[in-house]
């Protein structure tokens, strides 16, 4: 498609979106009693109005019933992880058995490591994404040091490209060969939170397992952002949060994917709750845990009722689209912002101080842009503020815009356009 940088090309682009009702079903923050541009989707997605809703049914139900809600609620408290199994699992490309809502993001990625990081002599080492999101290198080098071994040493971080933010997939798989007698997990972002790069998980799960290692896979920048298919590329594992894409709401209720090859292993380790216990036998309080067959069994404690119905909320969204449609939408929409970006440092000639670290090509990236300005890049940003956007600024010098398919427009990428050019004419020109 041919772009135009004018409001009547945006506005015609939206008379076109078959999502363009779904704005209307979240609440827009203001400035100035106008809407924000909202691009920070990818911190914190939006607050859908149908939320304190569904989170009024469970206190009204709570209020009625105290612990009877369990059974009796409109939708009983004891099997509520159940009600979101069918729509995360879509979500992903999932079967319903292999995926469960629990928890929070860095605790499930913990409670994966313990069943899945399993050194055993020289095969020790674990492979990680460029400059991941410090929670992800922490909890690897806890478990390194856990099992006594040096994180300087067995905790291997892939490196760009030459001249470039991002890591090559041949490169990816290039390291595992290089390591494949010696290699325990490839643990990776499948979107890095910092270039918006996304990487290509089948390709590199089955490399890791031609190598004899685990594929695992953070998708706190993946879910509800991509399309995926966890079971048939053969993840072993992955683990993401709700609160950005997903807008359930801060610190909201996590997720994780276990592939179904592992859910009848029951000499895999894990660290056991009572919730992950057969449900048949739960109440029954036996001394020995007998873990239920699907990714439920990794569960330590029941639902966390008030913000999985947050999730609810935001999830009958998905159910209602689809992740092929939203991915078209996304798609057209970050190609949009590419052009316009491109086009107002081009028209205030200033061309020589940003750079746009993110993939141009939109199999490797999600609806995140990340953008270097290299001269007042913070006044920038900060002018970008005082105008109504809401974007994401990381220092030194990288402003990180996200337009999400379900509430953003393509007029808010024409108006970011515009606040753009005149933040640049201030502090830059």
């Amino acid at each position: 498609m041919k772009f135009e940088n004018s409001l009547s090309f945006a506005k015609s682009l939206d008379a076109q979106d078959e999502l363009r009702s779904y704005r209307q079903h979240f609440h827009i923050p203001k400035h100035q009693k106008k809407d924000c541009i909202y691009f920070c989707g990818n911190s914190l997605g939006l607050q859908p109005k149908n939320t304190e809703e569904f989170i009024r049914k469970e206190l009204e139900d709570w209020r009625t019933f105290g612990v009877e809600a369990h059974f009796e609620a409109r939708k009983p408290w004891f099997p509520y992880h159940e009600f979101l199994r069918d729509d995360l699992a879509k979500l992903v490309g999932a079967k319903p058995k292999e995926v469960v809502a629990m928890n929070s993001l860095t605790l499930n990625l913990h409670l994966m490591l313990v069943s899945f990081y399993r050194p055993s002599g020289k095969r020790r080492k674990i492979i990680m994404e460029y400059s991941p999101f410090p929670s992800d290198r922490y909890a690897l080098a806890s478990h390194l040091k856990w099992h006594g071994f040096d994180p300087k040493k067995d905790l291997i971080e892939l490196k760009p490209d030459n001249g470039s933010y991002h890591v090559s997939t041949e490169k990816i798989i290039s390291c595992i060969q290089t390591h494949k007698n010696e290699l325990a997990l490839v643990m990776m972002g499948a979107v890095n939170y910092y270039t918006g790069q996304y990487f290509e998980l089948e390709k590199i799960s089955k490399a890791a397992h031609e190598a004899g290692a685990i594929a695992g896979f953070d998708l706190a920048h993946a879910a509800g952002n991509k399309e995926m298919f966890l079971h048939k590329w053969g993840v072993d594992f992955a683990v993401w949060c709700s609160y950005k894409y997903l807008n359930a709401g801060p610190g909201s209720v996590a997720a994780a994917f276990v592939h179904e090859k592992h859910l009848n292993d029951k000499n895999l380790f894990r660290f056991a709750g009572w919730w992950g216990n057969d449900p048949k036998t739960r109440f029954t309080m036996p001394d020995d845990f007998i873990p239920v067959a699907s990714a439920d069994a990794w569960q330590l404690s029941n639902a966390p009722v008030l913000s999985m119905a947050a999730l609810c909320a935001s999830m009958k969204y998905f159910s209602e689209t689809g992740m092929k449609i939203l991915q078209k939408k996304s798609t057209l929409m970050t190609a949009y912002l590419e052009y316009t970006i491109r086009h107002v440092f081009d028209a205030v000639q200033l061309n020589q101080i940003y750079q746009i670290i993110t993939p141009s090509d939109p199999k490797q990236r999600g609806c995140q842009l990340s953008v270097i300005v290299s001269k007042n890049g913070k006044k920038v940003f900060e002018s970008l503020c005082d105008q109504g956007v809401m974007a994401d600024w990381r220092s030194p010098d990288v402003i990180r815009m996200a337009p999400v398919p379900l509430y953003n427009s393509f007029e808010d990428i024409y108006r970011f356009g515009q606040a753009l050019q005149k933040a640049l004419k201030q502090h830059v020109q």
